[in-house]
């Protein structure tokens, strides 16, 4: 997840993510050194779909149960994490296929078009799984020269899950499975 236009991020800030608990073993050594949001965050790995999403203060019964029923009209789907990418500043992990990603994204901005992905910052929104960020070109060489040979990395995804920002650590609020999960 990027931060607000100055990198940082604010308490009540809300997102929605993917876990992707299969390429922990392969990015955590590497997200718990160079990405904040493991680092400080408590964030695992995982694919954004939505950050920022409505406020935490926004959050009511009503807005839970309109996500949950987004999310039910999706299956859960099988992805790999194929291929290193790169962003200016950001090392990812690439998924394939990007269409069931996407089409998450798209159908909770249909119904919350105020909370466009990235602030609307992004003409296209790639889904990526971060793994280091900020760093100097050497770091995420070494990083890609290490995870290029371990992957795909296959995972089932079944759920989204909400996360709000509390004090300086993000915190599960809700998981939304997928239908057929």
């Amino acid at each position: 997840m990027a931060g607000n236009g100055g990198g940082r991020h604010l308490p009540g800030e809300t997102a929605l993510i993917v876990t992707v608990p299969a390429a922990e073993p392969l990015v955590g050594p590497w997200r718990s050194r160079f990405d904040a949001a493991a680092v400080a965050g408590g964030v695992p790995a995982h694919v954004t779909l939505l950050y920022p999403f409505l406020d935490r203060g926004l959050l009511d019964d009503d807005v839970l149960r309109e996500l949950a029923e987004v999310f039910a009209r999706h299956r859960a789907f099988e992805a790999r994490l194929a291929r290193c990418g790169r962003f200016p500043g950001v090392l990812y992990l690439a998924p394939e296929p990007v269409g069931p990603f996407r089409a998450l994204t798209e159908a909770v901005t249909a119904r919350w078009p105020e909370a466009p992905p990235y602030g609307g910052a992004f003409a296209e929104v790639i889904p990526h799984l971060s793994v280091a960020k900020d760093q100097p070109a050497d770091v995420f060489a070494a990083a890609e020269a290490e995870l290029s040979p371990r992957l795909p990395v296959a995972a089932r995804i079944s759920a989204v899950q909400l996360i709000a920002l509390a004090g300086c650590r993000w915190q599960q609020q809700r998981t939304f499975p997928l239908a057929g999960h």
